[in-house]
């Protein structure tokens, strides 16, 4: 009887401890994070919930909505509200990933070797798909302007609303280019052209940090650290991005 009601108490506490770790992140990072969220919560015991958005999504939401952890576009805290919300300090820098170029699954892979070739290839596209209102898609409208192609692609520019629309445009054939995020490009119905050339390539580097007002202040903190430890940058690294 009395270790009968020993194991109730524990389990008691137990239930009592668990938490909802609210958490804010990437569109472009969900490859990687879905995976890790669920390894966490299976370890830990807690929930992580998990909201995703593009950078002028993710600056809202940390400007208005509480949360206790953020994983997201090092740009996105570069906005003085949203960094309001964090501790003074640099934020844990988590993973990195460059551009690259996408087809529909089966469609002729244009030749993207050469800065040259890029933009011939993008000029003799009749549509092309990105996510302009992102981190990313920003870095892609710097790589248009730098060609000083934006004036032509501007007319059969495919703009999507997310990751997912991006690769379900492409999918349908609503484009015939993708140029996103090399990881987001990976994906089942596409065909990965390549990376951006080397001397055009830009990089989205995803940072992470807890919040100065988080609910769940420790289970965050244990959260980052999951996220730094070895077997989430294999996780990450599996998935097309650069652990850091």
């Amino acid at each position: 009887m009395k270790l009968m009601l020993a194991m109730a108490l524990v389990l008691s506490s137990m239930a009592a401890r668990a938490a909802e770790l609210q958490v804010i992140a990437g569109g472009g990072f969900a490859g990687p994070l879905n995976l890790l969220a669920a390894q966490f919560e299976a370890s830990s015991g807690h929930k992580v919930v998990l909201r995703y958005g593009t950078a002028p999504e993710l600056i809202d939401m940390a400007r208005t909505t509480p949360f206790d952890f953020a994983v997201t576009p090092a740009e996105v805290f570069k906005d003085a509200d949203a960094a309001a919300k964090l501790p003074p300090g640099p934020m844990a820098t988590i993973a990195r990933v460059g551009l690259g170029v996408a087809v529909p699954a089966g469609a002729p892979k244009p030749d993207i070797s050469t800065p040259d070739a890029f933009k011939k290839a993008l000029l003799s596209a009749r549509s092309v798909a990105t996510l302009p209102a992102s981190a990313a898609g920003a870095q892609v409208m710097k790589l248009f302007e730098e060609l000083g192609v934006t004036a032509e692609l501007k007319p059969k520019l495919v703009a999507a609303t997310g990751p997912a629309n991006l690769v379900e445009s492409l999918i349908a054939k609503k484009a015939e280019l993708g140029i996103f995020l090399i990881n987001v490009l990976t994906a089942n119905g596409l065909d990965v052209v390549g990376p951006v050339p080397a001397a055009l390539n830009r990089e989205v580097t995803y940072v992470a940090g807890v919040a100065s007002d988080a609910r769940q202040a420790e289970i965050a903190k244990a959260f980052l650290a999951f996220l730094q430890s070895p077997t989430a940058k294999a996780v990450i690294k599996a998935r097309g991005l650069t652990p850091s």
